[in-house]
């Protein structure tokens, strides 16, 4: 775990749909940003020399480059990278935090393969099954957190419970949220409702000391009665691409409609104030950054398609893992409950 001050990430520079193009800017930016920070760019290193020009040269042994000699594609399956790209930018940085030279690392790579590259490395918690995916979704009181975000696509109730402490900590020291509701996804609110999965991991909740609320149904996500929302991975990818996709759906139907006549143009230029602030909160760019909680050290997703903004945000939510020791966290808030004994 890293001080309070002092963190370095590791970034693996060559992953994602644009590689160094956005990755090098968005790390220097990070660090012009925090003086307490500090970066290894891990990848090809012509690429990298070629992207960092003369910007890293006023910031000394802040920004270093660490040479990998091999890319996962995005495409790539995940065993194929654990046994053929040993010194992939991925493995390489992720090794940097095993071996305690970064605090943290970022990918922007193949979300499967960080995954299997991660728990090979770096193992799980003791006490965690499997490590789960989690991030913020914009909600009407803030953001809700959720998890599992496509990790894990087949879960028991004890999964769950394990990824509603997980969740709990991120919601808590992450953002401050004192005492967060955690409520598990079903098909109904009523007790009686949902499989064996669900009902195993709402006895395992309710027996311990988080601040479990009961079942909550997909509308939930956004309504501000919750704070962490559980589910498996299957079903919480297929809801976070349903969000995603009717957000897109939305501001396409908002701009057509506000340029479809004169009139409606210039009503819209009267009310750019609101449509901006609008525009600000829900830019998918600002939430970039998704957690891989559960290892045994901070590695944080970010989408491949990132810009350099989005990456940005994604060593933000590095750093911040990092300065808070979110895994010792959780294994802390997990020794404390009764079901694990």
């Amino acid at each position: 775990m890293a001080n309070n001050n002092t963190v370095t990430i590791a970034i693996d520079a060559m992953g994602g749909d644009h590689g160094p193009g956005v990755t090098v800017p968005a790390a220097l930016e990070a660090v012009h940003a925090d003086p307490a920070l500090k970066v290894i760019l891990v990848g090809l290193a012509e690429p990298l020399r070629a992207a960092l020009g003369n910007g890293a040269r006023a910031l000394g042994d802040r920004v270093l480059i660490r040479e990998a000699t091999q890319v996962v594609g995005m495409d790539e399956k995940p065993q194929d990278a654990l046994r053929k790209k040993k010194d992939s930018s991925m493995r390489v940085a992720i090794d940097l935090v095993k071996s305690g030279e970064a605090n943290a690392c970022v990918s922007a790579g193949n979300t499967g393969a960080l995954m299997a590259t991660g728990r090979f490395v770096l193992k799980t918690i003791e006490g965690i099954d499997r490590p789960a995916i989690i991030s913020r979704i914009r909600a009407r009181h803030g953001h809700t957190h959720m998890l599992d975000l496509g990790a894990n696509s087949e879960c028991t109730g004890h999964h769950l419970f394990q990824f509603a402490v997980m969740g709990t900590v991120v919601a808590s020291d992450m953002h401050g949220i004192s005492r967060p509701r955690v409520g598990v996804l079903n098909i109904g609110e009523e007790e009686m409702k949902g499989d064996s999965v669900v009902q195993e991991a709402a006895r395992l909740l309710s027996a311990s000391t988080l601040n479990y609320v009961g079942f909550v149904e997909g509308d939930d996500i956004f309504s501000g009665e919750v704070d962490v929302v559980v589910t498996d991975g299957f079903t919480g990818n297929v809801a976070l691409k349903s969000i995603e996709g009717l957000a897109k759906m939305l501001v396409g139907m908002a701009k057509e409609e506000y340029t479809r006549n004169p009139l409606r143009y210039v009503g819209a230029l009267a009310s750019w104030p609101a449509l901006r602030s609008l525009r600000r909160e829900m830019d998918p760019r600002a939430y970039n950054g998704a957690s891989m909680v559960g290892l045994a050290g901070v590695v944080i997703k970010s989408h491949g398609s990132a810009d350099a903004l989005s990456f940005r945000n994604a060593i933000r939510v590095a750093i911040m893992e990092a300065r808070k020791g979110v895994p010792t966290q959780i294994a802390n808030l997990l020794a404390a409950q009764p079901t694990t004994h």
